[in-house]
C-alpha cells in the first residue's frame, strides 16, 4: 500500500500496528490530514502464520474501533465475553472454592465485558479501513528520517520525498526508534517467564465464559472464541510459565499438551480437548517510558508502555492512548489549533500516564502475589478474591474500569 497525495500533514504516525493504524483511521474519519508509515508491507501483516494471538477487546475500545470505521469491517464473527471466572489453585487440582465471578449483572445494562477478536481479523479490518479516507496517506513499506524543529517535523522518506508535519507519533512498538532518538528513558521489568499461546477445540460450549486461573508458575487463561464449521467450540489459551518449563510444554505432543491444559482448567469441564493449529511462545516483561512526550513527539501503545498479560489489558491500554490523544487532536483540528503544541501534549500525558502506570503496577503486583505457592499468601489472596466476590458494587467498579466505559 503506497499513496502520496501531499507534502504537508497535520501529523505523521510512525508504525502501522494495531494502535498506530487505528489512531490513523480514527483521526482521518474526522478529516485530520495523516501520514502513516510502516517498514512492512501491510498485506503481509495479514498472514495468519505470523501471529497466533487473539485480542480481548474491551467495550470502550470496541466503541472507538467503531468510530474509526474498523469494527464494521471485521471479516469474522467476534465472540462476546459474557462472564468471567477468576480462581486460584495448582495444576492437577480443583480450583479453590473461594473464587470471583463476574456475571451479566456486573456489567452496564446491555453490554458485554469484551469481545474476542482474532489478530488476523483485526489486521484485515484495519487494512481495509486504511483505504477509506481521503485525508489519510499510507507509505508501506517505507521508512522515514525524522528531524524535529520548533514548529514542525520534517520527514525524509527512504522512497525519496521529504514531507512535513506538525506532530510525530511513535507507534513502533517496544523498541521504538523515535523514543530512542528523543532520548526518553525506559525502565524494564523482567518476569523470567514465557507466554504460550494456542487454540483449542472442546466438546462442550463455553457459553461466552472466560477463565483466569492463577497458578504458582504463572497465570493460565482460557478465553472464549467464535466457532468454525470444523470446530464449533473453540477457545484461546494464554499460559505463562518459567522459561525452561514453558519451552518444554510448548514442544509437547498434542495429546500430552491437551492433558496439561485440562489440568490447568481446574474444575471447569468442557469435555475432550483438542489443540488445533500452531502454538506460539513469547517472552514476558513489562516496561514504561519515563515520559510520553517530547517536543513535537507523542508516544502511544507499546512505545510508551508494556505490561504483563495477566489481565489481558495490553492492547486496551494502547487503545486508551488512542482515545485520549484522538479526542485532543480532533478538538485541535476543529479549532484550527496546533496539534503539536506543548499544551496539547502535556494534556495527553496527564490523561493517560497515571492510569497506565496504575495498570502496570496492578498487573505487576498480581503477578508477584499470585505467582508463588506460599501458604499464607495463598490464604490471603483467596480471601481477597472471595471478598470482592461478595460485594457487588466493588465488582461493578472493577468491571467498569476494565471495560473502559
Amino acid at each position: 500500500m503506497s499513496t502520496m497525495k501531499k507534502t504537508h500533514y497535520d501529523l505523521c504516525i510512525n508504525g502501522a500496528g494495531p494502535v498506530g493504524a487505528t489512531l490513523a483511521c480514527r483521526l482521518a474519519a474526522e478529516g485530520v490530514r495523516v501520514l502513516l508509515i510502516d517498514r512492512a508491507p501491510l498485506p503481509g501483516m495479514e498472514d495468519p502464520s505470523l501471529d497466533g494471538r487473539a485480542y480481548a477487546i474491551a467495550e470502550g475500545s470496541r466503541q472507538m474501533l467503531e468510530a474509526a470505521g474498523i469494527w464494521d469491517n471485521l471479516p469474522g464473527i467476534s465472540q462476546p465475553i459474557r462472564e468471567i471466572r477468576v480462581s486460584d489453585g495448582r495444576p492437577h487440582e480443583a480450583a479453590s472454592p473461594l473464587f470471583l465471578h463476574f456475571g451479566v449483572e456486573d456489567a452496564p445494562e446491555g453490554m458485554n465485558f469484551g469481545w474476542m477478536v482474532e489478530a488476523r481479523d483485526l489486521r484485515l479490518a484495519i487494512n481495509q479501513t486504511l483505504g477509506q479516507y481521503e485525508t489519510l496517506d499510507v507509505r508501506a513499506p517505507d521508512t522515514g528520517t525524522f528531524t524535529f524543529h520548533p514548529d514542525h517535523v520534517s520527514i525524509r522518506l527512504a522512497s525519496g520525498p521529504t514531507v512535513t508535519a506538525k506532530l510525530a507519533i511513535a507507534a513502533e512498538g517496544r523498541r521504538s526508534p523515535l523514543r530512542e532518538q528523543a532520548r526518553i528513558g525506559l525502565t524494564k521489568i523482567p518476569y523470567h517467564q514465557y507466554g504460550i499461546v494456542a487454540t483449542i477445540a472442546h466438546e462442550k460450549p463455553h457459553d461466552g465464559v472466560a477463565l483466569e486461573h492463577f497458578l504458582p508458575e504463572g497465570p493460565f487463561a482460557r478465553l472464549p472464541m467464535p466457532g468454525t464449521p470444523e470446530h464449533p467450540h473453540r477457545s484461546a489459551i494464554v499460559w505463562a510459565e518459567g522459561e525452561g518449563r514453558a519451552q518444554r510444554f510448548h514442544s509437547l505432543p498434542h495429546d500430552v499438551f491437551a492433558r496439561e491444559i485440562k489440568a490447568r482448567m481446574g474444575d471447569e469441564d468442557l469435555g475432550a480437548i483438542t489443540p488445533i493449529g500452531r502454538r506460539w511462545i513469547y517472552p514476558l516483561s513489562a516496561q514504561y517510558a519515563q515520559t510520553y512526550i517530547a517536543p513535537r513527539l507523542a508516544l502511544v501503545g507499546d512505545a510508551a508502555h508494556g505490561i504483563h498479560p495477566i489481565a489481558g489489558q495490553g492492547l486496551n491500554i494502547g487503545f486508551r492512548d488512542v482515545i485520549a490523544l484522538a479526542d485532543l487532536l480532533i478538538e485541535a483540528h476543529s479549532h484550527r489549533a496546533d496539534p503539536g503544541s506543548r499544551d496539547l501534549l502535556t494534556r495527553y500525558q496527564r490523561r493517560t500516564r497515571p492510569g497506565n502506570m496504575a495498570m502496570l503496577a496492578a498487573t505487576d503486583i498480581l503477578e508477584r502475589l499470585f505467582g508463588n505457592d506460599n501458604p499464607l499468601l495463598r490464604r490471603v489472596r483467596d480471601l481477597g478474591i472471595a471478598g470482592v466476590h461478595r460485594f457487588p458494587r466493588l465488582r461493578q467498579a472493577f468491571v467498569r474500569r476494565a471495560m473502559g466505559v
